[in-house]
């Protein structure tokens, strides 16, 4: 028997009625809506990958977002936002992911459900946009951020709205007056990391005292630091002394590392605790010795 060739084939065999093309069509685009629609692929959100197009400018917001790459974000998080029906409970976006304010609050009110947020980047985001999410975000546990000059305002908003909130991830300079800001306002924090971090040694003591709840701290790879009173200089720490890690035996884990050999502390000293990190690796700043906050 010759088996027919594609050229063969008689083209009517291909074409049913309008009206069952147009069912079967209807059919399996309903199929394919529901199934991406399924809770169970909306846990989490992982723009992780997606970087803005932008440059630097000297003047606030220290950043210009080329609008074609808005235009993507904003239609990227209305398509995810729109298919999870509100079941997003993990939100990733890059360190280098200019969010604006308005897709920082449209995201908000559509993944009410969000207990973690990982957010290195906000030049654009003002007081009002963060503290705007923060009050729908009342499930929030866990919050990857820069630091920032005046933190109390976003931590306040935190305690005040976050019942369950206790790990915290601070991606920049550690110095005393966020200490005292984590202290008045989240005492019950369990998990702190400030890897690849300035870290001032006076903020760490005051962490160490002040968390008393505290059960997991990660300062691996800081560059830790004492600040004498002036004009004396500031001065690089290269060992713990005995008193910290007296204060620090409480605790579960104290992730540490400060060894002249390690290339992560390294770059910490090179980029005097605030790390440059386009200029390593992709993906490296996601990484966390606790493993919680690890991406």
């Amino acid at each position: 028997m010759v088996p027919r060739t594609p050229n063969k084939i008689p083209v009517q065999s291909f074409t049913p009625c309008p009206s069952s093309l147009q069912q079967g069509i209807a059919h399996v685009c309903s199929s394919w809506r529901m199934a991406c629609r399924d809770p169970l692929l909306w846990k989490t959100l992982d723009l992780s990958m997606l970087k803005s197009n932008f440059i630097k400018i000297p003047l606030e917001p220290y950043v210009y977002v080329d609008g074609r790459s808005d235009t993507i974000l904003t239609r990227l998080l209305r398509i995810s936002l729109n298919l999870s029906q509100g079941n997003i409970t993990s939100l990733i976006f890059h360190f280098n992911l200019y969010v604006s304010d308005e897709q920082l609050t449209y995201t908000a009110e559509r993944s009410p459900r969000l207990k973690r947020l990982v957010l290195p980047a906000w030049n654009r985001i003002r007081k009002t946009g963060i503290c705007k999410a923060i009050r729908m975000w009342r499930d929030l546990e866990s919050l990857t951020m820069p630091s920032i000059a005046s933190p109390p305002y976003l931590i306040e908003e935190i305690a005040n709205n976050c019942r369950n909130f206790n790990e915290l991830k601070i991606m920049g300079p550690f110095e005393i007056f966020f200490a005292s800001t984590l202290v008045s306002y989240l005492p019950r924090l369990r998990v702190l990391s400030l890897r690849c971090s300035l870290l001032v040694k006076d903020a760490l003591i005051l962490i160490l005292d002040g968390l008393q709840f505290l059960e997991v701290l990660n300062i691996s790879h800081c560059l830790l630091i004492e600040v004498p009173p002036p004009p004396a200089p500031r001065r690089m720490i290269r060992e713990l002394d005995q008193s910290i890690l007296e204060k620090a035996s409480r605790l579960r884990e104290f992730l540490t590392c400060m060894e002249d050999s390690c290339t992560m502390c390294e770059r910490t000293r090179n980029d005097e605790g605030l790390m440059r990190w386009y200029k390593y690796e992709e993906g490296l700043w996601k990484a966390d010795e606790a493993r919680s906050l690890a991406l």
